[in-house]
């Protein structure tokens, strides 16, 4: 009997985690399914089960993804891998995400605040798996694009990223103080604020980021 995709719904439910959708490598062969976060629900959990570890969050994953996909007969892979997997190109072919003016993908219910964690490799058809949703990327109706204006060094101008900008300014300690409130830019999007990652999450993404910047 081949695995339903009600199945892997199910494994995944109360992890903090989440399906992504999926889609097919090739007709009637391999699948990929998706295993991200979004909005408020990654964190509780995240924080109930994490340990002292040198990439906590990516440690938590494993985790919890690595049974799970031993559970369904799947492969787990994670951006972190050595050589990269394609992760943006597989979201985009498992949901209606787009490219924003700041590079992250955004989602038409969850704007900027959302994550691709992991992604489940079958050699095999999953039944019931849904046909990707179709839906316009947000960004092309945002006349205002007030991502591009928000950022106190000006990091971002809708086709590349700054990132040295972005990391002097966070190292400096000058106002205002974006390791503490979040990314600016992030932040102006105004698709989905109410799906905004907690305060503790924001700062802790920052704080890595800052870290992996220093020296």
């Amino acid at each position: 009997m081949g695995t339903r995709y009600d199945q892997i719904l199910e494994a995944v439910a109360g992890t903090g985690l989440t399906v992504r959708g999926g889609f097919e490598t090739s007709p009637g062969r391999g699948v990929i399914v998706m295993i991200g976060n979004h909005g408020a629900d990654l964190w509780p959990a995240f924080s109930a089960g994490r340990r002292v570890d040198p990439d906590p969050l990516d440690a938590w994953t494993r985790r919890v993804v690595d049974p799970i996909a031993g559970s369904l007969g799947a492969r787990a892979v994670y951006p972190s891998d050595r050589p990269y997997h394609p992760f943006q190109q597989w979201a985009q072919r498992a949901e209606p995400v787009h490219p924003s003016p700041l590079g992250i993908l955004i989602h038409p219910d969850w704007g900027l605040w959302h994550a691709y964690r992991a992604g489940l490799l079958f050699d095999r058809p999953i039944e019931g798996l849904p046909a990707r949703a179709e839906a316009a990327s947000p960004c092309s109706s945002c006349a205002d694009k007030p991502c591009l204006r928000a950022c106190p060094v000006g990091a971002f101008d809708g086709t590349r990223y700054d990132v040295s900008a972005c990391a002097s300014h966070l190292l400096s300690g000058n106002l205002p103080h974006c390791a503490d409130l979040g990314c600016r830019a992030r932040d102006a999007c105004p698709v989905a604020r109410d799906r905004r990652y907690p305060d503790e999450q924001v700062k802790f993404h920052m704080a890595a980021f800052v870290e992996s910047r220093r020296g």
